[in-house]
């Protein structure tokens, strides 16, 4: 899997403790599992990279797929601030996987098996499934997604899962999922309306459209577009720099931004006094 122990002010004996804990968190058997449903982890010191990587089914996503993100959400060490979530080939991810919806050989579950549940246990299903896009937005990591190609429906979501998104200039975003006659189910409503306002959000999934690099920097959905050649590369060095920040310093600020759209200006001030007195006196040592 390429992992690396720590390098740089790291002592031999630090870099050696840090690769232990990584293959204690994410060991043979489970990289060789993920990898064969086409997901990657690469922990390095601080930063954890997941990559999609079936190319070949342009990172289309299964159930699989969401069950070892899910299990790569439980099983980062403590020492990880920084998630970057990126892809193989053309595609960032084409969304479902034909499978999910008519059926195939080794497919768990499928829309058909789902609308012969029990609602409550078609709903229990659902959110098991939600699991692989929840844990990005803990409080503790910073998550950026790097971006190219196609990013349909389940693809768009979990791209949206993230805090940050840096898009190649041939990135393409659409919530397919009206076409369907299905609804975005996995948090991805949620992340929408918060970037980009409802009805933005409501027209954005309800007409299914095409959005381009330009217009989803435009719109607030991207962070930055790079060209396409660079951006794994950009990614990473972008990532590495939010991992200059001071670690509580930044978990303080995520949870005030975040906090922010649910509070009124003044409740806003009050958290913002109560985070900088918490900084002082952590500073202080107090």
């Amino acid at each position: 899997m390429g992992r690396r122990a720590v390098t740089g002010s790291n002592t031999a004996m630090d870099g050696a403790a840090t690769q232990s804990a990584a293959d204690e968190a994410w060991p043979a058997a489970k990289a060789n599992a993920a990898a064969r449903a086409g997901v990657r982890l690469r922990l390095d010191g601080e930063l954890a990279t997941v990559v999609l990587a079936r190319p070949d089914k342009r990172n289309a996503i299964t159930p699989s797929t969401w069950w070892h993100l899910a299990e790569i959400g439980r099983a980062l060490p403590g020492t990880v601030r920084a998630v970057l979530l990126r892809a193989e080939g053309g595609s960032f991810s084409a969304g479902l996987d034909r499978s999910v919806l008519v059926g195939g050989e080794g497919t768990a579950k499928t829309l058909i098996d789902l609308a012969s549940a029990d609602p409550i246990d078609a709903e229990m299903t659902i959110e098991a499934f939600q699991e692989a896009y929840t844990w990005w937005r803990r409080p503790d990591l910073i998550t950026v997604a790097a971006v190219q190609g196609h990013a349909v429906g389940a693809g768009f979501q979990l791209a949206l899962a993230c805090d940050m998104r840096l898009v190649a200039e041939d990135a393409r975003f659409a919530m397919r999922e009206i076409t369907l006659g299905l609804v975005p189910d996995l948090g991805g409503t949620k992340q929408l309306v918060d970037l980009v306002g409802p009805a933005r959000g409501l027209e954005i999934c309800a007409t299914g459209r095409w959005i381009d690099a330009a217009e989803a920097y435009r719109i607030g959905l991207a962070n930055k577009v790079i060209p396409t050649a660079d951006l794994a590369m950009d990614a990473e060095v972008f990532v590495r720099e939010l991992l200059a920040a001071d670690r509580d310093a930044l978990i303080e600020t995520k949870a005030l931004i975040h906090g922010a759209v649910r509070r009124d200006y003044d409740a806003q001030r009050a958290a913002e006094r109560a985070a900088q007195v918490r900084r002082i006196r952590a500073l202080a040592g107090r």
